[in-house]
């Protein structure tokens, strides 16, 4: 996913100045793609010099509301059914498992269970946007931001019971083998 279209995204939605873009990523978007106030403001400029999106009108101090336009509602399309989507495979988190055993058994254990309570956590940090995407009524966008929503949840959850899982493992090497580090 590019800044772009998530910028697209919201606006399909209706016209929006850039601060209120930037208030509903942070309570949306931001969860599957961070983003900076300089960076979505950058973006705007961009998606209007290119036509994806104009300026519908202009208040007091410069603010500016914005409207997506035809040519910005068929990238939008274009990029949602006709793009494959990035499909990551890599994972700094995963690496450094496969090489825990450079490192005691007892710290190799607590990685584990910290990679636990952090899922814990943006689990919990997820549940308390739910009020917020549900509270957005019964449009398409509540609909498929509580379908993302769900995902997260369900991928935290996943997370923090793989993470207790492999850190009840480390019971199982033998204490010797448990995690030293390696002869240099």
């Amino acid at each position: 996913m590019s800044l772009r279209h998530a910028m697209l995204g919201l606006l399909s939605a209706g016209p929006a100045s850039g601060y209120d873009l930037l208030k509903t990523f942070e309570l949306s978007l931001e969860n599957v793609w961070p983003a900076t106030q300089s960076q979505l403001y950058a973006e705007l400029g961009r998606l209007a010099k290119e036509g994806l999106v104009r300026v519908a009108a202009e208040g007091p101090r410069g603010r500016k509301e914005y409207e997506i336009t035809e040519e910005g509602r068929a990238e939008l399309r274009h990029w949602l059914v006709e793009v494959p989507p990035t499909m990551s495979r890599r994972s700094d988190m995963l690496l450094r498992v496969f090489f825990l055993d450079q490192v005691g058994a007892d710290a190799a254990r607590g990685y584990l269970e910290r990679l636990a309570e952090r899922a814990v956590h943006e689990h919990d940090q997820l549940l308390g946007i739910r009020e917020f995407v549900i509270g957005q009524g019964g449009d398409a966008l509540r609909l498929y931001g509580d379908i993302a929503l769900e995902w997260g949840l369900r991928l935290t959850a996943a997370q923090r019971e793989w993470a207790e899982w492999a850190a009840a493992r480390m019971a199982e090497l033998e204490p010797e083998k448990a995690g030293r580090p390696r002869a240099e």
